[in-house]
């Protein structure tokens, strides 16, 4: 009986937020199949649905839609590149702090972990201007590594708190068999952490994915900046094509989607896996 109450009570709390969560996608849907003179009806279902706009997306047949894909392909090579990087640097920032005990690790995690107290909306700026001094802007190196410094304090918490629950036995013995600390982090370490490894860069990749404001800020020319971006500017107009601004979204959405749907049993266990140990 117990255990029944407390489904229900789980159901009256879940069902809430599933439709809360579900209607603005619903209402993106409707939008993305509903024909142009349709779409602002209100109506729960479109009298004649149609594909039509994901045929004017796919096939680029409006002026928003001039740089559609190669939008699309910056968009996903930051996202990877993003990914990639706060992986290599965190992953070997955790092995360091964790394993080697290297002296002052922790107070620099822990600096780092203080940048999250300043919203990185007021950080934006400064990162502009160290990126005109650096000649970087209008380069995707400017928002990558923007993404990766914004990125990596929290990569680098969530795999040191995966590290310390690892037994320095296997450390121990490793080094009694002559490992040194490259062979240690490459044939122990790696290994061991590629779970939490696969769900760190999985949130930077997706940080990365949904980026806006640092994209518009430091990219500016329509073939250089993301799709994120390129999305805003269907709101510039006073006849803005919304259905074709929904279809475009529902496209953009489907690669994050199905990258979390691959890792989350990844992300479930290890994003959250630090929480509970400091």
């Amino acid at each position: 009986m117990r255990k029944i109450v407390g489904e229900a009570r789980l159901l009256l709390i879940g069902i809430p937020v599933f439709l809360w969560t579900a209607i603005p996608l619903y209402h993106m849907m409707l939008f993305a199949l509903s024909p142009k003179e349709a779409a602002f009806k209100g109506k729960l279902w479109p009298d004649n649905p149609t594909l039509r706009n994901f045929e004017l997306v796919f096939g680029q047949k409006h002026y928003y839609l001039n740089n559609l894909w190669h939008q699309m392909w910056n968009s996903l090579i930051i996202a990877l590149a993003v990914g990639l990087l706060t992986l290599f640097v965190a992953t070997a920032a955790a092995f360091a702090i964790s394993r080697l005990r290297v002296r002052g690790g922790r107070i620099i995690m822990n600096m780092a972990l203080l940048t999250y107290f300043v919203p990185a909306a007021f950080l934006a700026l400064p990162m502009y201007k160290a990126m005109a001094t650096y000649g970087l802007l209008n380069t995707q190196w400017a928002l990558i590594l923007a993404m990766v410094t914004i990125a990596t304090p929290y990569a680098i918490w969530v795999l040191k708190q995966a590290a310390d629950k690892l037994p320095l036995e296997l450390d121990e013995a490793a080094i009694v068999d002559g490992a040194t600390a490259p062979q240690l982090f490459r044939h122990v370490f790696v290994p061991l952490m590629a779970p939490s490894m696969v769900a760190v860069g999985t949130y930077a990749l997706l940080l990365a994915w949904n980026e806006y404001l640092y994209a518009f800020l430091l990219l500016s020319r329509d073939v250089d900046t993301t799709l994120a971006v390129a999305l805003g500017a269907f709101l510039s107009a006073d006849d803005s094509p919304w259905e074709l601004l929904m279809t475009t979204g529902v496209i953009y959405a489907l690669p994050p989607a199905a990258i979390y749907y691959t890792f989350r049993r990844y992300m479930a266990a290890d994003l959250t896996s630090g929480s509970v140990k400091t």
